[in-house]
């Protein structure tokens, strides 16, 4: 009996290990050198963005949870961005670009948007298939946090203030 409980125990803490190492963030990885190309038709290079924070996030037209966030995320960006913050939505390859394009005038969206042809894009990012994702990326180009899912605006808030040059974080 008590081989089988040090057996399960060993195995549990194996799990919680390979657990806490898959669901933590990725902080200090150097983020994939790619361009996006951006709706309005300029290819812009995620190195442009070195030296200030770049958020980073894989949206789908047809994701409930991406759209019912983009107002907060259009009042991070507009908050932030006089800061140094640089905000980048990323529609996923299969959304058709007319759809991006409608969506993108009907929310007003300040913030470029750019088209993942290929899945080019999620594919540097370890294959992003799953809606929202959101990577932030230090002013170094090093994947500092990321998150799968609905956001929690005001950790989010935090984690970008503190990459933020402190004479312009807010």
């Amino acid at each position: 009996m008590r081989k089988e409980w040090l057996i399960g125990l060993a195995t549990l803490l194996v799990l919680g290990a390979v657990s806490f190492v898959w669901l933590s963030p990725r902080g200090g990885i150097p983020a994939p050198e790619l361009t996006f190309n951006m709706l309005d038709g300029e290819a812009v290079s995620l190195s442009a963005y070195r030296g200030e924070p770049v958020l980073i996030q894989f949206w789908a037209t047809d994701c409930p949870t991406c759209i019912s966030e983009m107002p907060e995320l259009v009042a991070l960006y507009q908050s932030l961005e006089p800061a140094g913050l640089n905000l980048v939505g990323v529609a996923m390859d299969y959304d058709p670009e007319e759809r991006v394009r409608n969506l993108v005038a009907r929310r007003s969206l300040p913030y470029p948007v750019a088209l993942d042809d290929g899945a080019r894009i999620a594919n540097a990012f370890e294959n992003v298939r799953v809606t929202p994702t959101t990577i932030l990326i230090d002013g170094e180009g090093r994947v500092v946090w990321q998150r799968i899912g609905l956001l929690d605006f005001e950790r989010l808030h935090g984690e970008i203030e503190d990459l933020l040059p402190e004479e312009q974080s807010a």
